[in-house]
């Protein structure tokens, strides 16, 4: 249980470190951008190299396939129904604070990582209450939860390896969540929020985050390989569709044209953790 709390805190760490980052610095979008295709890279090899394998090698391929579609399909619910709970709340695009293209994407319920955190951050100055929190919570840790119950499971079956086991998807969880929040600080900091404010959401987002390493290695760490086996791949695939449906299409935009090279660096650098 001690070494889930320090590997969770360890990944989910960055998060208070680009939320303060964030908050003082307007990092470019490309910057940002090539980060997030790094972190792509490295969540790709995390996934093919460690955590998958893992998954079939519990419980053959069938029970995993059935557990990566499961977990992509959630995923795509949650995110969606996200999408729209952010996209009704933005209002018409010539009411809203932000850019035509980014209020028009987020009327049509299109909005990516960067413009669903501005809006919530900017509705939650206008007073709108919990349901807006709310909102913003979601928008920031959905990516995150299914990542971090992966790693949390993925100690399960690296106990006598301790942290090296798991180093691979650690490191691909850091530096995924380190532009996450530096986009995300940044878009609060524009929507109005205090410093403060920013810098407690994150660091609260990072508990909540360290809690799913937690929480995935106790609630399965007395089962049998083959049922811990659908668990792996439910996570797997919940980080894949996150892969293709946010962080992805944000390095695409923001990262070009060296978004190429950074996901082939962080895809090696995972690859190298996970072989060592």
């Amino acid at each position: 249980m001690l070494m889930a709390m320090v590997v969770g805190a360890l990944g989910s760490f960055a998060l208070v470190l680009g939320g303060a980052l964030g908050s003082a610095w307007s990092a470019p979008t490309r910057v940002t951008g090539v980060l997030l295709a790094f972190a792509s890279g490295s969540l790709i090899a995390a996934l093919a190299f460690e955590l998958f394998p893992e998954a079939v090698d519990a419980g053959g391929l069938t029970r995993s396939a059935v557990g990566l579609a499961a977990g992509g399909t959630t995923f795509v619910v949650v995110n969606t129904w996200l999408d729209a709970r952010v996209a009704a709340g933005a209002g018409d695009p010539v009411e809203s604070p932000l850019p035509d293209e980014a209020a028009g994407d987020l009327a049509g319920a299109e909005a990516d990582q960067r413009e669903k955190l501005q809006a919530a951050a900017h509705r939650t100055t206008q007073g709108a209450g919990l349901g807006t929190a709310f909102a913003l919570l979601a928008a920031v840790t959905l990516d995150g939860v299914p990542e971090n119950l992966a790693l949390g499971v993925s100690l399960i079956g690296n106990e006598d390896e301790g942290i090296a086991g798991s180093l691979a998807l650690l490191v691909a969880i850091f530096v995924s969540n380190l532009p996450e929040s530096l986009v995300g600080a940044v878009a609060m900091r524009q929507g109005g929020l205090a410093v403060r404010a920013v810098v407690g959401i994150w660091s609260v987002t990072a508990v909540v985050l360290t809690a799913a390493v937690v929480l995935g290695y106790a609630a399965l760490s007395s089962v049998s390989e083959e049922v811990l086996a659908f668990p792996l791949a439910f996570a797997g695939g919940a980080v894949l569709a996150s892969l293709a449906d946010t962080l992805m299409p944000e390095a695409f935009e923001h990262g070009r044209p060296l978004n190429s090279f950074a996901t082939g660096a962080g895809f090696f650098l995972s690859f190298v953790l996970a072989e060592l």
